[in-house]
């Protein structure tokens, strides 16, 4: 199968002007709509209010938050590398809005009366543009951090770029599914081959890997360690504020918009109409679909925001493991699963239906039981003796660390307030 690029490439210079405004603005609005939408979210699941001040029941509140951060003074540290500590917020943000280019909103649509598809534009690698543009994004993450000149932030850009490699190396396995079942490498003709059947259904094992690395590879929880303000009080834009540190905020929540589309295109048939909606022979066509591909993103928006609310953050180690021990030799079994039926469908055995569902069971059986022995393997054991007493070691655990102080003994002192006169003032 080769998809057909044929209808791009002819638009007159206003109609791409146009279309490239309507993804810049589609982004921002969403951005500040989903801002808003995770503080009442998380309010409503934690039994609180949200904000609810600036506006009608606090609508306006993240526009009030950019205006408030533009405004205030931009602070830069006497001891960072000012260039590359000015140049890293852009680099983090630029690369977030240039991967949307090939993302389809829709099919071919009449506008002003030309015929143009809902799409900046596609390539015949299309998906590996987006790989390629959002990996640059960690350079900014790494950078802020480095040029920084303080410790936190330099810990926290190094966690990136651990993380981004981890999880990419998973996720480009679960595109290389996609990509030999389809035949194409490009977004639009991705969508062309789920017509009738998802590939959230045939390729059910990539896209459980896939919404984890992507995950992990938007820096948010329970993955947000370049940023644990536990350990690491901001991560990587610790030294940072005013607009810069809201470029970095806007670069992420347009990652999870972008990672969110690209999932929509790749496994749940991008624009096209879900069940029953389908049956209508209109659904497929005209401005509807876009309908239906913005309520796939903002879907997977509310995952992340579930998630966050959900789950608590992983230890270090336990990403890592969840990364290199689990997703990727998966990934890896999967693709070899796919490339076989892949093989048996060129030489005229049509499998597919059979095959990849038994497969795609008994991958996620494998991947269920890896993870059930490691977090049997994290849990606590109960002590079958009880433990002699040993003598303190203050480096037993790598770090001088001095002992516990002992319990009090003897009774408790009983604290009496002091009485009042009346000749003494108030304020004594």
């Amino acid at each position: 199968m080769t998809a057909d690029l044929s209808m791009f490439g002819h638009d007159p210079w206003w109609l791409v002007v146009a279309k490239a405004l309507a993804v810049f603005v589609f982004l921002v609005l969403t951005v500040l709509i989903a801002i808003y939408a995770e503080r009442k979210v998380l309010a409503w699941m934690q039994m609180r209010v949200g904000p609810d001040r600036v506006g009608p029941r606090g609508i306006l509140q993240s526009l009030a938050d950019g205006i408030k951060l533009a405004l205030k003074e931009g602070i830069v540290p006497s001891g960072v590398d000012k260039p590359v500590y000015l140049l890293a917020p852009i680099i983090a943000t630029v690369p977030a809005f240039m991967a949307f280019a090939v993302i389809p909103f829709g099919p071919q649509v009449s506008i002003l009366g030309h015929r143009t598809p809902l799409q900046l534009t596609d390539l015949p690698v299309a998906v590996l543009y987006i790989l390629a543009v959002t990996s640059v994004g960690v350079y900014g993450i790494v950078l802020a951090g480095w040029s920084s000149g303080s410790t936190y932030p330099l810990l926290g850009g190094l966690r990136s770029t651990a993380q981004v490699i981890s999880y990419e190396v998973a996720m480009g396995l679960t595109f290389a599914a996609v990509f030999l079942d389809a035949g194409t490498m490009s977004t639009s003709g991705i969508v062309d081959a789920q017509f009738g059947t998802w590939y959230v259904f045939l390729l059910l094992p990539s896209f459980v890997i896939y919404v984890t690395s992507m995950v992990g590879e938007t820096n948010r929880a329970p993955f947000d360690l370049p940023e644990a303000e536990g350990e690491l009080v901001g991560g990587f834009h610790t030294e940072y504020s005013s607009l810069r540190f809201a470029m970095f905020m806007l670069a992420e929540y347009v990652n999870m918009v972008t990672v969110s589309a690209l999932a929509a295109t790749m496994f749940l048939g991008g624009w096209h109409a879900p069940w029953p909606l389908n049956m209508w022979s209109g659904a497929n066509s005209g401005w509807w679909p876009l309908l239906w591909f913005v309520a796939k993103v903002w879907a997977f928006l509310f995952l992340f925001i579930w998630l966050r609310a959900t789950l608590p953050r992983l230890r270090y180690d336990q990403f890592m493991n969840l990364g290199w021990k689990v997703l990727i030799p998966v990934a890896l079994v999967w693709v070899m699963v796919v490339a076989v039926v892949r093989a048996l469908r060129n030489e005229g055995y049509d499998v597919r239906w059979i095959v990849l569902l038994a497969g795609g069971i008994v991958v996620a059986l494998a991947v269920l039981t890896l993870l059930w022995r490691r977090l049997a393997a994290t849990r606590p054991r109960p002590a079958t003796a009880p433990v002699p007493d040993q003598p303190f070691d203050a480096t037993a655990g790598g770090f001088p660390v001095p002992p516990l102080p002992p319990p009090p003994t003897g009774p408790r002192p009983v604290l009496v307030p002091a009485r009042r006169s009346g000749k003494e003032s108030p304020d004594a």
